[in-house]
């Protein structure tokens, strides 16, 4: 049975509108219909902000996208219900110890396993993948310490925050130097296969003699499932019944908190380098990296690339200039 559109239409105020814009702006269409000032495609979702205040949510997944921005306006406004406009809807029955409506509460109020990996996108550092165990009774700190998609907290608040999530949620971290990572990359064995193996480690590790009472297990979606479990046939007893979700680490408290402690290590990993080097060792895989790229090999020749770097990145050719004539 195919499954129907629908169309949920909200009045949001203009600081969940901003947050929207900026959530969504890499999904952002280059042109939006008349009175509209942004439209962006999510998955099986279009959303739309007009000029009158209105957002409107039209496609498959629209109510669950729909829902992740009510109850985020609620959050930010202090518990003030979201303005409803949506014509001929049923109406979901509202959760009164929590205002967390039935459409939310399969992924915010529920205890679960999520895990969420830094590090793959960056020629320097090394892979960084944990799983953590969130509870519902964790929520209200987590709540407290404003954890969200850690791509948007500043590294000077994951450094804080961090280490109280350490202490405090069960997790597991599993690491892959550089050195590991240039030994098993080939043809046969690419970036999402590492990332596969890794997460089912992961996941493994943090389950192994323990017997935590978790609703779902959640990753933050690389591949799709078939292509998932592909890459893990040869792997003895991996993880199964996981669910893969784009943008994770928004929806579950879980994969918000793998992702902040990941990148935390990832963050005290390339600080290390850049203390031992004596060299500022960029993020990502940009122009700098490259400037940083060639001083290292001035300074400490070839060789010291294969220990700190990803040299399956095209960084690599560009650092060595192997591509001049």
């Amino acid at each position: 049975m195919k499954a129907k559109s629908k169309t949920i239409v909200y009045k949001l105020s203009d600081n969940t509108k901003e947050e929207i814009i900026k959530y969504y702006a890499d999904k952002k269409r280059p042109k939006t219909p008349p009175y509209a000032v942004f439209q962006a495609d999510e998955a099986d979702t279009v959303i739309t902000l007009y000029e009158s205040g209105k957002v409107m949510f039209q496609g498959i997944g629209a109510d669950i996208d729909a829902a992740m921005w009510k109850e985020r306006e609620t959050h930010l406004n202090h518990g003030k219900p979201v303005i409803d406009l949506t014509k001929d809807k049923k109406k979901d029955k509202i959760k009164e110890k929590d205002n967390i409506t039935k459409e939310t509460s399969h992924y915010y109020h529920i205890n679960s396993i999520g895990s969420d990996e830094v590090g793959t996108g960056d020629y320097f550092g090394p892979i960084i993948v944990t799983a953590a165990f969130v509870t519902k009774k964790d929520i209200p700190f987590l709540e407290d310490l404003k954890i969200k998609d850690s791509k948007n907290i500043l590294d000077e608040k994951i450094i804080e925050i961090a280490p109280q999530l350490i202490k405090k949620i069960p997790h597991a971290i599993i690491m892959l130097n550089n050195k590991d990572y240039n030994l098993n990359y080939s043809k046969k064995v690419n970036m999402n296969k590492i990332k596969a193996i890794l997460h089912n480690k992961a996941i493994t590790n943090l389950l192994k003699d323990n017997n935590y009472q978790y609703e779902q297990i959640i990753v933050d979606q690389f591949v799709n499932k078939n292509k998932y479990y592909e890459y893990l046939k040869d792997t003895p007893n991996f993880i199964k019944n996981i669910n893969f979700v784009t943008k994770a680490e928004s929806k579950y408290f879980s994969v918000a908190c793998a992702a902040i402690i990941s990148r935390y290590l990832f963050l005290k990993e390339t600080k290390k380098i850049s203390d031992k080097l004596n060299i500022i060792i960029p993020k990502g895989a940009g122009s700098k990296v490259d400037e940083a790229g060639k001083i290292i090999v001035e300074k400490y020749g070839e060789e010291k690339l294969k220990e700190i770097a990803k040299l399956n990145f095209k960084n690599t050719t560009k650092i060595l200039n192997k591509n001049d004539t």
